[in-house]
């Protein structure tokens, strides 16, 4: 996989309002195909949309914090936006599951943060997201789907996962993630980006015109060869 770099852009950083942490409670869980971890899975107060978005420290999370406040490698980062269909029930129409179970393993194993974010269907919920499914299976591909129900291409802002990494003190992290507006808002926010790492590329035969119009339109960093 391909890690792209970036260089830390403050002078065009927008300052978020402080989040504190409200809760942390350790969470053993267990994925479907038998992986095990544990999380620290962590509330706030604060968060400038007032959703109740969550942040889970995964493996030895206090560890690479601490090493990054000491120059070396930050936390390995995914901001992650639930999906029912994908992460519950197993739709195999996006890749959503895979990335989320990929990503639990992957940080895990280095000691990082999945935020868990309240932002289904790319921001547009959970009733517009089926609606926008429906009008796919009519030929539609996903960002023109998103348009006809009277959405934007991509919804989501990411400023509350800038407040939940400041709250527990990550300033740095390295990006697990496809899509290049996350990397981009992240560092608008103020957070430094060392790398931008992609996951797994989870293709099926119903997802597949789904993720090429993303490397296509919105330049997700997916090798589908």
């Amino acid at each position: 996989m391909t890690a792209v770099t970036f260089a830390a852009t403050a002078a065009t950083a927008s300052a978020v309002p402080d989040a504190a942490l409200r809760t942390s409670v350790r969470v053993p869980l267990h994925f479907a195909d038998g992986y095990s971890t544990e999380a620290d899975v962590m509330t706030f107060t604060g968060l400038v949309d007032g959703r109740e978005h969550l942040l889970l420290g995964l493996g030895d999370w206090r560890g690479a914090l601490d090493a990054a406040a000491h120059g070396g490698q930050a936390p390995l980062t995914r901001p992650h936006s639930e999906c029912l269909t994908g992460d519950v029930f197993g739709s195999e129409r996006c890749d959503c599951g895979p990335q989320l179970r990929e990503a639990a393993e992957r940080i895990a194993a280095t000691g990082g943060f999945l935020a868990y974010l309240r932002q289904e269907g790319r921001g547009i919920g959970l009733y517009a997201k089926l609606d926008a499914y429906a009008l796919q299976d009519a030929g539609l591909d996903t960002y023109e789907a998103n348009r006809a129900v009277g959405h934007g291409d991509d919804e989501r802002d990411y400023a509350m996962v800038a407040q939940m990494l400041a709250a527990v003190g990550a300033s740095r992290i390295r990006l697990l993630s496809n899509n290049p507006d996350k990397a981009s808002q992240l560092r608008g926010y103020g957070l430094v980006v060392d790398e931008q790492i992609p996951t797994g590329v989870h293709l099926t035969a119903s997802n597949a015109h789904y993720l090429a119009t993303k490397r296509e339109v919105t330049g997700h960093l997916l090798d589908l060869a």
